[in-house]
């Protein structure tokens, strides 16, 4: 992997706070003239620093005013049963991120829903109907402090 110069690291800092940037607008932002600006996000790109664009969703307004924190134990770490697993999670809309832990706790998910009667639905009809789950533990976010913050580029 190459490693990352000044202008790389203002330009990666830019990007995250504003995906929409024109190439213009950016090589104002760095100082850099717009083509050789352009060749580095293609490159930034091309090495795998840059992954996609996204646009951030408000969650509320779309109706999902709830998040929890669910942590996952297996009944068992066989190569099935985390396979099925991770399989059927990936399948899960609701869940919007799914991180295997250490400690305790096997798997960490990210769940937004519309309210506490839909995490009780979501429970049912989508998490316990996968096989290996040996406990479920939540807990509700009441409010996000720091949500989605650039990524810092040391």
């Amino acid at each position: 992997m190459r490693a990352l110069d000044t202008l790389d690291k203002k330009i990666l800092m830019a990007l995250q706070r504003d995906g929409r940037l024109t190439n213009q607008a950016l090589s104002d932002a760095v100082g850099l003239s717009p083509s050789p600006c352009l060749k580095r996000v293609r490159a930034l790109e091309a090495d795998g620093f840059i992954r996609g664009y996204h646009a951030e969703i408000g969650r509320k307004v779309c109706g999902l005013s709830v998040s929890a924190f669910v942590r996952i134990r297996l009944t068992d770490h066989s190569s099935e049963t985390v396979t099925t697993f991770e399989r059927e999670i990936a399948r899960v809309d609701e869940v919007v991120e799914c991180h295997l832990m250490s400690g305790g706790q096997d798997y960490l998910l990210e769940v937004v829903v519309s309210g506490h009667d839909a995490y009780a639905q979501f429970l049912k009809d989508r998490l316990h109907v996968i096989p290996g789950i040996g406990a479920i533990e939540t807990n509700f976010s009441i409010s996000a402090l720091k949500h989605r913050s650039p990524c810092p580029i040391p």
